[in-house]
């Protein structure tokens, strides 16, 4: 059974309407480990799936296949997390989200009171966070429903596609499609349907 946003976008968008009857009520879902999913969205960027897992399984296993705590992290050399497989940048990410972490710069109980714009301010005050890991975030591990993920690739290369597009779309351009086609507030779910088009995942980026 449909929810409300997939009816919602069936009534006001006929380009999304066939994706929203093909595909129904997106598999989004938020979920509560958001120090975890942060720690493993810097692990994957610019990699595939397999890859990004891959990493991810070795990381952990530096730990005695427990995911580690922001102290844990603090205190494990570079060149220990680089034997993973993570690149030196990536190793310092991480451990500077965990010093967030660890001196209450981030606070992860009280994001769920927070705007998403709020929420973009924190998380990408930490090295290697951007807005787009930050959309992902929000999601697929917050479970917002009103993000639109103007950066991610997949969502442009979709707009592009789905809209007769001569070019893919910049952010403006990307907004202006989600105004007028009134996406407005289940963003995250056009994005959703938009991935779908094209049979893909978020594209990686930070």
């Amino acid at each position: 059974m449909q929810d409300a946003g997939a009816i919602y976008l069936q009534q006001v968008d006929s380009v999304l309407a066939p994706l929203v009857k093909r595909f129904g009520t997106p598999t989004i879902q938020a979920h509560g480990n958001y120090y975890q999913e942060l720690v493993e969205s810097i692990i994957s960027q610019q990699l595939s799936v397999k890859a990004g897992a891959s990493i991810t399984k070795r990381f952990v296993d530096l730990f005695s296949g427990t995911f580690p705590t922001p102290e844990q992290i603090i205190e494990t050399d570079i060149e220990t997390m680089r034997s993973a497989g993570l690149s030196r940048p990536k190793a310092r990410y991480i451990q500077d989200l965990a010093h967030h972490v660890q001196d209450g710069a981030i606070k992860f109980n009280h994001l769920d009171n927070l705007t998403n714009d709020q929420v973009i301010t924190e998380l990408t005050a930490v090295k290697g966070i951007g807005v787009w890991t930050v959309h992902m975030f929000l999601i697929f591990c917050m479970g917002r429903k009103d993000v639109l993920a103007y950066g991610d690739l997949g969502v442009r290369n979709g707009i592009r596609k789905l809209y007769g597009l001569d070019a893919i779309p910049d952010k403006a351009t990307v907004e202006a499609i989600s105004t007028a086609h009134q996406w407005h507030p289940y963003e995250s779910y056009a994005c959703w349907y938009v991935w779908k088009s094209l049979d893909n995942e978020p594209s990686t980026a930070t």
